[in-house]
């Protein structure tokens, strides 16, 4: 079963709240914000969808903070997920983003998801004292490093990037942890990182050819002993009925539509139009179960 999501980049038209109000009321599951902290205006690393140092174009540098959107989401909505694509937790303290993910998930009632990424833009990770090649290596340990924060009432940790001894932290996630899925190329590679430590996969822009990827995904996670499979989200442009379909059989379980850069009127026409447009072929855009 897939259920259907909206991506937004809050910026200069519309707060977050009206937006995702507006999601929920059309009936989809999740809203998703991206984040970046900073874009430096000098950079070395290739726009993956530019190949060179281009943007795509300028919304990049003004997103909002994820964390903070979130929480004007979370305070006019009761249903849906309040969830992110990407995030960059190695851009923070890993304490305080546990606390701040904690805190949110606490407030709202268990709703949010945190989809990370590993950072393209090397140059904004180096500005955070993160080393290009070390990007998969810091995340992951500050995802263990948060898990023992969100999970343990006396939680610590020693490792190369971050070090606490016991410590208390409340409040906790709903369910003493955060459900983790990670926006990254579909490669051997990532699946592998994936399985070892997240949740499930978000795909990136123009990854639509993707049952071949899912398929040794889903062998992946079965070879490593996960139990049931991964969560899959999909990023996808306009709704097609073939591809939708294709992508149920494969094992996709979310859809993600990103919201048009304008004005509240056109984004809520907007969504009331993708809300009929999946009614009409079938898709539903309810709650579901996650894996």
């Amino acid at each position: 079963m897939l259920s259907a999501c909206v991506l937004t980049t809050p910026q200069r038209p519309n707060p977050p709240a009206a937006p995702a109000r507006a999601t929920e009321q059309a009936g989809f599951d999740a809203f998703y914000v991206p984040e970046h902290t900073h874009i430096p205006v000098a950079r070395n690393a290739a726009h993956p969808q530019t190949g060179d140092a281009s943007l795509p174009d300028d919304r990049y540098l003004r997103t909002l903070d994820p964390w903070v959107a979130l929480s004007m989401a979370a305070a006019v909505t009761e249903r849906i997920e309040l969830a992110t694509a990407v995030a960059l937790p190695v851009e923070h303290d890993p304490i305080t983003l546990a606390k701040t993910i904690a805190s949110l998930d606490h407030l709202s009632g268990g709703r949010v998801v945190l989809g990370a990424g590993f950072g393209w833009n090397t140059d904004e990770l180096a500005d955070h004292g993160v080393p290009p090649n070390k990007r998969r290596t810091v995340l992951r340990e500050y995802l263990t490093a948060m898990r023992a924060l969100w999970s343990q009432d006396e939680a610590s940790h020693e490792g190369e990037y971050v070090r606490f001894g016991p410590s208390w932290a409340w409040p906790k996630p709903v369910r003493r942890s955060v459900p983790v899925l990670i926006g990254a190329a579909g490669t051997e590679r990532t699946f592998r990182w994936i399985t070892e430590s997240a949740d499930g996969w978000i795909t990136t822009p123009g990854e639509t050819d993707i049952s071949d990827r899912l398929a040794q995904l889903h062998e992946i996670w079965r070879q490593a002993g996960r139990a049931g499979r991964p969560r899959v989200v999909a990023l996808d442009y306009k709704p097609d009925a073939a591809r939708l379909a294709e992508w149920d059989r494969a094992g996709v379980t979310d859809v993600v539509y990103g919201l048009p850069d304008k004005d509240e009127p056109a984004v809520l026409d907007y969504l009331a139009r993708l809300s009929d447009k999946l009614a009409r072929i079938g898709r539903p855009l309810g709650a579901v179960d996650r894996p």
